[in-house]
């Protein structure tokens, strides 16, 4: 495993990439319940930019920050649907936290899920219980921080970030849609996992296999 975090992270987009095309079919089979039943195709898209564009750069040079702002125009570029603009703007909001601290350490981690929560949240305007992305995201950023104030090791706190996602994302079968295309079936959005959340979870195990092979704690 590197200790550059710029080819860390390289790694991470590479490790996501490869998992949303293993979940590509089942992503877009959700998103067709209730949506467009593109979200698989869209995600793989997004995340295969990413790594085409990281491949241009010489990443020894580049900083973590660097490595999500250019995650960030990639994915945009690419995908020209809401979640485009969502995780660009999650990326843009890692980049800055990055800057404050770009070593990876596992509190750089904790900080790096929490930065991308946000960026979804300000960015899309959802909320917990929306039936979106965040029922996921929102319970992964909450558990980063209760590893961090606890001071758990990297293999204890991505259990946990990856075990409430997990959580969150089966939890929107209970829920109506309040947000995205979905919110225009009302009852009937009820019984199915919302694709967002499902791929977050994705995204999500996929980071905890990059930062637990190589314990940078």
């Amino acid at each position: 495993m590197p200790d550059n975090a710029a080819l860390h992270l390289s790694r991470m987009f590479h490790l996501i990439a490869v998992a949303i095309v293993a979940e590509k079919d089942r992503l877009t089979t959700l998103d067709g319940a209730i949506g467009d039943a593109d979200h698989g195709i869209t995600m793989a898209l997004g995340f295969s930019a990413v790594n085409g564009e990281l491949a241009k750069l010489d990443l020894r040079s580049k900083t973590a920050s660097d490595v999500f702002t250019v995650a960030a125009s990639a994915f945009l570029d690419a995908v020209g649907a809401s979640t485009g603009p969502l995780y660009a703007t999650a990326f843009r909001r890692a980049a800055l936290a990055m800057k404050q601290d770009g070593s990876l350490s596992r509190e750089g981690q904790a900080t790096m899920i929490e930065a991308i929560t946000l960026g979804i949240r300000e960015r899309g305007k959802a909320q917990r219980g929306d039936k979106t992305m965040l029922d996921a995201w929102i319970p992964a950023a909450e558990a980063a921080a209760s590893a961090r104030a606890a001071q758990a090791d990297t293999a204890q706190m991505w259990t946990g970030i990856v075990e409430a996602a997990e959580n969150g994302a089966y939890s929107t079968r209970s829920m109506v849609a309040a947000r995205g295309r979905a919110a225009r079936l009302g009852e009937r959005s009820l019984g199915h996992i919302d694709p967002g959340a499902a791929s977050a979870v994705v995204i999500l195990r996929a980071m905890r296999e990059t930062f637990t092979s190589a314990d940078r704690s």
